[in-house]
């Protein structure tokens, strides 16, 4: 059996509580990591003609799953300038230093093609996928003293490629995916190694039997992911096997979008 090194490692995953968040959380749990889940007490009222494509888990759910996994939740707006400062505060208050940084909250929403786009739509992919993981970081890289492990692993998505009809999602993952690489190389002289994951289609609820299907025939290896897919490859490049890996979008699709 692989030794991840990840016990007693504490770990932040965003947007933790449900979906691939909380299959991450689980996965690290697992590990015998302690998992603070970050999740997003209330979805704020959509803009008149906007539908919020990804929604906030069900009331109680990161608590639930906190107790579950011998964790605890902390509630964080991501879009706001200081959420992330305030999220690492809160966390590194009960838990101590982060080892593990996993950037997974996001936000999508439709209509999100070029003639959907406004100021306010893309300011609010870019505030949750692009600049909160930036700014989140910032703020771990500034705590890292040297003394203990530290890694970050961002979700991404194989939209950020090519996606017609997600702009705004799609750009901002891009930017999310260029932000991996560029903090990579800023963070690598302070043994801090950086790194991304990018999904393909997986299943968590969102599906349709019609979207199912399509989404399976489209995918190379025959069917969709499942949100175990992802979290195994979040822990692999958390891991010490992937101690010399860093500044990498890994896509895990099987094989959809090469």
């Amino acid at each position: 059996m692989i030794d991840t090194r990840l016990a007693g490692q504490n770990v932040l995953v965003t947007g933790g509580a449900g979906g691939i968040g909380a299959a991450i959380s689980r996965a690290f749990a697992a590990q015998g990591a302690r998992v603070a889940i970050h999740h997003l007490a209330q979805d704020p009222p959509a803009p008149e003609g906007v539908e919020w494509a990804h929604l906030t888990p069900a009331p109680n759910a990161a608590e639930d799953l906190a107790e579950e996994l011998g964790g605890i939740a902390f509630s964080a707006d991501l879009s706001a300038p200081d959420g992330p400062r305030r999220l690492v505060e809160a966390v590194t208050e009960h838990l101590g230093p982060i080892n593990v940084l996993v950037n997974n909250a996001a936000h999508c929403e439709t209509p999100d093609t070029v003639d959907a786009l406004t100021p306010g739509s893309l300011e609010r992919n870019y505030q949750v996928n692009a600049i909160a993981p930036a700014l989140l970081i910032a703020e771990l890289a500034r705590r890292h003293s040297g003394d203990a492990p530290l890694c970050v692993v961002n979700v991404s998505t194989d939209a950020a490629r090519a996606f017609p009809g997600q702009i705004g999602y799609g750009t901002s993952k891009a930017a999310l995916e260029a932000l991996t690489r560029a903090t990579a190389l800023d963070l690598a002289p302070r043994g801090i190694r950086v790194n991304a994951v990018a999904p393909g289609p997986v299943q968590t609820g969102w599906m349709t039997q019609d979207i199912f299907d399509h989404s399976t025939a489209i995918v190379p290896m025959g069917r969709v992911g499942e949100p175990d897919d992802i979290a195994d490859a979040v822990v692999f490049l958390a891991s010490h096997q992937a101690r010399w890996i860093t500044g990498q979008v890994l896509q895990v699709a099987g094989g959809h979008a090469l």
